[in-house]
């Protein structure tokens, strides 16, 4: 089958710009053939010669190949809206069946956000995603912190930023899937919180109908107030509803309380079999499940007042490079400059 030269090259494109690294032709044709697209290696020279001249890659060297530049990643970005429907749901089924965290050990993989804020805004930007996880509007309390100039999982890190990871709360479904718990995403939504108790969802994306990640639109929009939530018991906070089956939820009790001992959480209420939860109807012999934000810590910051930039689902990191976000707060306070991170 004849593969259209816009096509190739789109494809070409968001295998550099997921692998995070520079990749040789032949190990494009094989990340382009778990794609569906069959290319030749010379044909997939020929595409990254027109790709260097148009600014959207750039050869690194002949041994590793070439790596996507940032104005390739805003093509990536730019890619056709119908193209895309649905991706957020793929990603996040993807991202969850790849993760590898063991609830028996606490070690493996988790999935996690990234954001970067100026190195002389970490300090109160930790101190504003501390409240957050005190009052439990987070997915736990384990975060993980990169200087300018490093990576995180496959994240470069620009030199003039720091990088704070946020454990996502699609990390949920990896360790539900793990212990052969299904799990049905429905949607992101913005959920109200009034003298300290969720009452209601008072926005709400679909997953499967997205291009973005509804809780990044949310906060982009300001349309949070997770820092009110937070100081005065009543706001809005980002959270998402999922279905999971009536028949497992003992077993969710169960894994809620071991993800705890790991420092992991998100967990804000289990409906009961069959009914609404929130006013939000599920399935037959289904529950609903609501879960807290990954990037609701993020939020309070950004509401502070602190430029900061986010990318949700960034990709998966071991969970051995997360430390609890009250250690970075200590750590930084007796050290205040970054050298030591």
């Amino acid at each position: 089958m004849k593969i259209r030269s816009d096509t190739a090259k789109a494809s070409i494109l968001r295998v550099l710009n997921e692998s995070g690294k520079p990749l040789g032709a032949s190990h494009i044709v094989s990340a382009l053939l778990s794609m569906g697209v069959d290319l030749q290696p010379r044909t997939v020279r020929h595409y990254l010669l027109k790709l260097d001249g148009l600014g959207y890659t750039k050869l690194v060297s002949r041994r590793s190949g070439r790596e996507i530049t940032e104005r390739g990643r805003e093509e990536v970005s730019r890619t056709d809206a119908m193209a895309r429907m649905g991706i957020v749901s793929a990603k996040v089924d993807s991202l969850g069946y790849k993760m590898s965290f063991d609830l028996r050990d606490g070690k493996g993989t988790v999935i996690v956000n990234t954001s970067l804020v100026d190195p002389g805004d970490f300090s109160l930007a930790i101190k504003e995603m501390q409240l957050v996880v005190e009052r439990g509007f987070s997915v736990g309390g384990m975060i993980a912190v990169a200087q300018g100039g490093t990576r995180l999982g496959n994240i470069v890190i620009p030199e003039d930023e720091m990088c704070i990871g946020t454990v996502c709360s699609v990390t949920l479904n990896g360790i539900f899937q793990k212990e052969g718990i299904p799990v049905v995403s429905r949607f992101g939504g913005l959920l109200e919180i009034k003298d300290r108790k969720p009452v209601r969802f008072v926005n709400m994306i679909e997953y499967r109908g997205s291009t973005l990640d509804p809780m990044e639109v949310f906060i982009r929009a300001d349309m949070t107030r997770v820092r009110n939530a937070v100081l005065r018991g009543s706001g809005i906070v980002c959270a998402s509803f999922r279905e999971v089956p009536s028949a497992a939820v003992e077993q969710i009790r169960h894994v809620e309380k071991v993800m705890k001992v790991h420092g992991l959480g998100g967990i804000l209420a289990i409906g009961r079999p069959s009914q609404p939860l929130f006013d939000v109807p599920v399935s037959e012999g289904y529950s609903g499940l609501v879960v807290l934000g990954g990037l609701n810590p993020i939020a309070a910051v950004r509401e502070a007042g602190i430029r900061v930039s986010m990318q949700s689902l960034s990709g998966l990191l071991d969970f051995s490079r997360l430390v609890p976000v009250q250690k970075c707060l200590k750590r930084n306070m007796n050290d205040q400059t970054t050298a030591h991170w």
